[in-house]
């Protein structure tokens, strides 16, 4: 079998992107994308989208959502029109709001749907071609808070179908992003989620492509980072509202993860014009 082709359409600088879906493309050989999650949404068109050996119906109107490393592969019967969004990690991690996060793992658990309020989801898609050609300094709270509307939008789906075999990684992640975080240990998720870590770790690697302990590593940083940038909170009351006995323990982590201490990486936000 040859091994499967990976493309990139985002560059490396980028860490969003939405653009018109190519009238042209008809099919393709099976792909994969390792570095950026993909929202494809249809006005017109028929044919199939097949995801993971999962065969999907194109029609008017229906999303698809393609996670990192996930093959698949287009057979378009006729001309396409809709919206493409390619999304980077960096994008999420560096959002304003946290919710952000957790309406995308959300929308994540559906391989396709169909939205409800088509006519409000095909101006919000437009709004957001607009604001991110117009690419004008400093439009980045704007393309967050549109598309957080999106996704809010897009998930009072009348029909969707969700992946049940995700189910276990998905719960890992809404824990994560829907309550406080409260332990830096793998093995107390695991309890909640009454599995064993090995478990965990399995499904997540599988699902995401990194580790259980490398997914929550990631959370804790992306909290870190948010409070450093955003609160008022102390240095050592933002290790205690993370899951650290004591501010070195942060310290040492954040370092290690980051580069710098939280203090310089604060200082170092605070330098920055606004």
């Amino acid at each position: 079998m040859p091994p499967i082709k990976i493309h990139n359409k985002i560059e490396s600088e980028n860490f969003f992107k939405i653009a018109e879906f190519k009238k042209d493309i008809r099919k393709t050989k099976p792909h994969k994308h390792h570095k950026y999650i993909e929202i494809v949404f249809f006005k017109e068109g028929s044919g199939t989208h097949t995801i993971d050996n999962n065969e999907i119906e194109i029609a008017p109107f229906i999303v698809n959502i393609i996670r990192k490393e996930q093959v698949h592969f287009w057979d378009l019967q006729s001309e396409p029109s809709g919206y493409v969004i390619l999304l980077k990690k960096d994008f999420i991690e560096n959002a304003l709001d946290k919710e952000l996060k957790r309406l995308l793992f959300d929308l994540s658990k559906y391989p396709y749907f169909f939205p409800k309020d088509t006519e409000t989801v095909c101006a919000l898609f437009a709004m957001l071609l607009k604001e991110y050609n117009a690419n004008e300094a400093d439009n980045d709270v704007v393309l967050e808070g549109l598309f957080k509307v999106l996704l809010a939008k897009l998930l009072q789906s009348e029909t969707r179908k969700e992946n049940t075999r995700e189910s276990l990684y998905h719960k890992f992640v809404d824990l994560l992003t829907s309550y406080k975080i409260t332990s830096s240990k793998v093995e107390d998720y695991a309890v909640l989620l009454n599995t064993t870590p090995q478990n965990l770790n399995t499904i997540c690697k599988k699902e995401s492509n990194v580790s259980a302990s490398t997914l929550l590593s990631e959370f804790i940083i992306s909290e870190a980072k948010r409070l450093l940038w955003y609160s008022n909170l102390s240095i050592q009351e933002i290790a205690y509202t993370l899951p650290f006995k004591d501010n070195s323990h942060f310290s040492k982590f954040f370092k290690r993860s980051v580069g710098v201490t939280p203090k310089i990486f604060r200082m170092n936000q605070q330098s920055v014009p606004q």
